[in-house]
């Protein structure tokens, strides 16, 4: 049905910018076979005014136009519905270049590359290579798990899905119902954010934790989609970057930077060992997990034993 929609949104679409004078809804209706089938002029007349108003918000201008005999016609006039020409100076296509390489190592490498080739087409400066300007940076944003290409598909097309999820406290996976909303990358670990269809929350995963295929499913969304900058905050939050609290470690001197650098205090205990005060907040204990026998929970009691929590999980494999 989504097919046979964006087929109907479309042929509306040539018919309104094909034409060169108003056409009335009598003659889009006989002009669209999708309108056609109608069963009523009732049917007919709903469907034509979702369509034309999901055109007018994915951005067709389609002007409304009265005829001398009070007849109602549409149009989308081109010029109305032209971009600006693309004008590029050297450093925005250098920001562009970088971009583009940082989707070497994902699938959105070949898109990146395609979308640069297009601009060179609609006038980018011919003495400007995107790919070589500043070509000492290479950054880049690996992507290993299998998970991302399906996970990063059924984002974009609003699709349920379904994936086997082991939690780090747990010795096997759970089934997982999820609306997914977004992936986002925080301390070079990819995260899923959605509703959690099962526990009628939202909820982040972690994609090293999905084990399997990720399956579609079949029909809309149940739960409100939130913007962007809130999906962030909430994977932040999920991935340890908002603290409310202050927990006490000790850490193994010689390492543990990235802890050193969050760290509020820091006094040496001898015996090669230093104590730290570093923020705490949600998914703290996960990250210290990854530090192994160089870090040792001391306070707050909570922390200790999920950090104790995860380690016997790990070790039962």
């Amino acid at each position: 049905m989504a097919i046979a929609k964006a087929e109907r949104l479309m042929n509306l679409a040539l018919c309104l910018l094909g034409t060169g004078r108003p056409l009335s809804k009598r003659e889009l209706r006989g002009s669209i076979e999708a309108y056609l089938e109608a069963g009523s002029d009732d049917s007919f007349n709903r469907m034509f005014e979702r369509d034309k108003d999901d055109l007018r918000e994915l951005g067709l201008v389609i002007a409304t136009v009265e005829s001398l005999d009070g007849e109602i016609g549409y149009l989308a006039r081109r010029d109305s519905n032209q971009l600006p020409p693309v004008t590029l100076d050297a450093e925005e296509a250098a920001a562009l270049g970088l971009a583009a390489k940082v989707w070497q190592q994902a699938r959105l490498a070949g898109a990146a590359s395609g979308a640069l080739q297009k601009l060179r087409a609609a006038g980018l400066p011919e003495d400007v290579d995107p790919y070589e300007v500043h070509s000492a940076l290479e950054p880049r944003i690996p992507v290993h798990e299998a998970s991302f290409e399906p996970l990063m598909l059924a984002c974009r097309d609003r699709r349920p899905v379904v994936f086997d999820y082991r939690k780090a406290t747990a010795a096997r996976p759970e089934q997982r119902q999820v609306e997914p909303w977004a992936l986002e990358c925080w301390r070079g670990h990819w995260y899923l954010a959605g509703w959690d269809r099962d526990r009628g929350a939202e909820r982040v995963f972690r994609l090293s934790r999905i084990t399997g295929k990720v399956r579609s499913r079949a029909g809309r969304f149940t739960a409100d989609v939130p913007d962007v900058v809130t999906v962030r905050e909430t994977v932040a939050s999920w991935a340890g970057e908002t603290a409310d609290r202050t927990a006490l470690i000790r850490l193994r001197s010689g390492s543990g930077y990235p802890l050193r650098a969050k760290a509020s205090a820091v006094r040496d205990l001898g015996d090669g060992w230093d104590e730290l005060e570093i923020p705490y907040g949600h998914g703290l204990d996960a990250w210290l997990v990854e530090f192994g026998p160089d870090v040792v929970v001391l306070e707050p009691v909570e922390l200790r034993a999920e950090v104790v929590d995860r380690l016997r999980a790990v070790a039962k494999g």
